[in-house]
């Protein structure tokens, strides 16, 4: 058996359906095996950074490994940029590539390069992926392929990086002569992590004003059943992070909304007045805490559940104090704290869940002068855009203020699904990864939101939708500038629009007539009054279309809180002090070891 061949019959038995792969000379052996190989195929992307982000994707919405292939030198260092936001977001993708023959290889020389387009692509992934090798033995090609897949879903999942010469993909094996990879079991003690959930019961039972945030770690623990069972037994107020936004439908009586520098006023105040506050697969980053650090609920009890120790740890290096700090996979947190919810007790925290209410009432993100403007304004088309689309959608968004607008005003209906690479937050990675979803979800409309700089970054791929006529309803907000940049220079750089408008340096497309050239059905809006009937015309049209959403420049996220200072609120709140006193206890003070 030809090992090229033995690699995509394994992806095929891993349950992978699709491998995001651009040909090069050093991976026409990997494409052919793919192509010969039943239950499995290959879809060309037009840029290799688009086919990791595809597969980046297709691995999110499928809950499984993602895979792309690349060849060697640019092909492999075309893909980091959809590497990193799989590696920073946690997401499990197998990325293969291929190298120059083993002959050709610089080896200790010195010297920069032996083989035509040979790059060390594993030495320059390794910072950003869980694991990467390169394999010269093709008798170990079982071993590592092993590997790679139990690193990549256990633990703090991750994307893994496979780097196969050219010479050994063609090498004839022997499949039942190949050594396997039998992992070490690595379990956090359970004694430990019960005796820190009663801990967190306890605390619990003394809240007055406690609050819930979810992160992107429940989304891979795969237990949405579980997660919501959670929320009904602690029956407290849940603030998302933008990654699971869409945890609960917008009008459940205990979501409140996205918090941050970038989230809803009502979600800041419920945070920062908090007295407990219980953090779920959440990093906690800066856009979540604001800054400085020790600013972020101010009067709470901090409790952290995270299964990455060293997340954990860097809090105290950056001076933000958690009280109770759970080194703990998300899943089984809840799946025992369930198992205790019936020692799970409350003060009534009515007043508490009346006084939030009153919040998101007094400060609503889009106000009805919004819906006054004669022109389009981004917060009424995402207003609208939440109206119009249906329970269990998948929406895939860019960066920059397009994803703000939709994080702080999407009104989230049952089951359904937002996605970004939140960490990495990379321009052009929304049609892409739409693009994998796609393939993943077959026959089911996906929904790309993206803006005009953002799009440039991967527009080619509008001819991947075309190719596969590809059901992707692209709506595109388009100000003719990058007005995220835009808004940081007006509060640091006196509006000085460098490098972020045409004025500025910048340069755009007529964006429709360049959807239409790759063969879209287009539509364009400039008044809010049309946005109803546009959308919904997008919407009910079979196979791609595309929609171009005109907006002024001016437009800006409102709120977002300026760096250095805190996610600031003007109610009044119980100090730490008296909290504890009302508690009768003294802060934790919990030890990782």
């Amino acid at each position: 058996m030809k090992l090229s061949d033995y690699v995509a019959s394994f992806l095929a038995k891993e349950g992978i359906k699709h491998v995001f792969a651009i040909s090069g000379g050093a991976s026409l052996h990997l494409i052919h095996s793919l192509e010969n190989t039943k239950g499995i195929d290959f879809i060309c992307p037009q840029h290799e950074q688009a086919g990791a982000m595809a597969a980046d994707g297709y691995a999110r919405v499928t809950h499984n490994l993602g895979a792309a292939v690349a060849t060697s030198g640019p092909g492999a260092t075309n893909m980091i940029t959809g590497i990193c936001s799989a590696y920073y977001d946690s997401v499990p993708v197998m990325y293969i590539t291929g190298q120059v023959s083993t002959f050709r290889l610089k080896g200790d020389t010195g010297v920069r390069q032996v083989g035509f387009q040979e790059t060390d692509i594993v030495d320059v992934c390794k910072p950003i992926t869980k694991y990467a090798v390169q394999v010269k033995d093709p008798k170990k090609i079982r071993y590592e392929l092993e590997k790679a897949c139990y690193l990549a879903r256990s633990g703090r999942p991750g994307p893994v990086l496979i780097d196969i010469p050219d010479n050994r993909q063609r090498e004839e094996i022997n499949p039942q002569k190949l050594k396997s990879f039998l992992p070490q079991s690595q379990k956090i003690s359970k004694v430990r992590l019960n005796q820190q959930i009663n801990k967190c019961i306890k605390l619990l039972a003394k809240a007055k004003r406690p609050v819930l945030i979810l992160g992107w770690g429940v989304r891979l623990a795969g237990i949405d059943k579980e997660v919501q069972k959670l929320i009904e037994v602690l029956n407290i107020p849940v603030v998302p992070t933008w990654a699971v936004a869409d945890v609960l439908p917008f009008d459940h009586p205990l979501m409140v909304g996205t918090f941050g520098t970038h989230g809803t006023r009502y979600a800041n105040f419920a945070v920062q007045n908090a007295d407990i506050v219980l953090a779920i697969g959440t990093r906690l980053d800066t856009k979540a805490t604001g800054s400085p650090l020790d600013t972020f609920a101010r009067g709470a009890v901090k409790i952290v559940v995270d299964v990455d120790a060293a997340e954990l740890a860097k809090f105290k290096k950056f001076g933000l104090k958690i009280d109770l700090l759970v080194h703990s996979d998300a899943k089984d947190f809840i799946l025992s704290f369930l198992h205790r919810s019936q020692s799970v007790k409350q003060n009534k925290i009515d007043d508490w869940k009346s006084i939030v209410r009153k919040w998101k009432e007094k400060y609503p993100i889009c106000p009805r002068e919004y819906y006054a403007s004669e022109q389009v304004n981004p917060y009424v088309f995402v207003k609208q855009l939440s109206k119009s689309l249906k329970e269990k959608q998948s929406i895939f968004v860019d960066t920059g203020c397009t994803l703000a607008w939709m994080m702080q005003a999407f009104d989230f209906k049952q089951d359904q699904r937002i996605f970004h690479d939140w960490n990495n937050t990379a321009m052009g990675w929304a049609l892409p990864a739409a693009i994998g979803a796609s393939f993943a979800l077959p026959g089911q409309d996906i929904v790309c939101v993206t803006g005009d700089g953002s799009l440039q970054m991967n527009i080619q791929e509008l001819a991947t939708v075309i190719r596969h006529n590809l059901p992707i309803k692209i709506f595109l907000i388009n100000n003719h500038g990058y007005s995220m940049i835009q808004q940081t220079q007006d509060q640091w750089l006196d509006s000085k629009y460098l490098a972020s408008t045409v004025e500025g340096g910048l340069a755009f497309p007529d964006f429709l007539k360049v959807a239409a050239a790759y063969g879209f059905k287009t539509f364009n809006v400039d008044k809010n009054a049309d946005l109803p009937k546009v959308i919904n015309d997008v919407l009910q049209l079979p196979g791609p279309v595309f929609c171009n959403i005109e907006i002024g420049s001016e437009h800006r996220v409102i709120p977002q809180v300026k760096f250095g200072r805190p996610n600031e609120d003007p109610e009044p709140f119980l100090e730490r002090k008296e909290f504890f006193e009302n508690m009768f206890i003294k802060p934790l003070s919990v030890s990782m070891h």
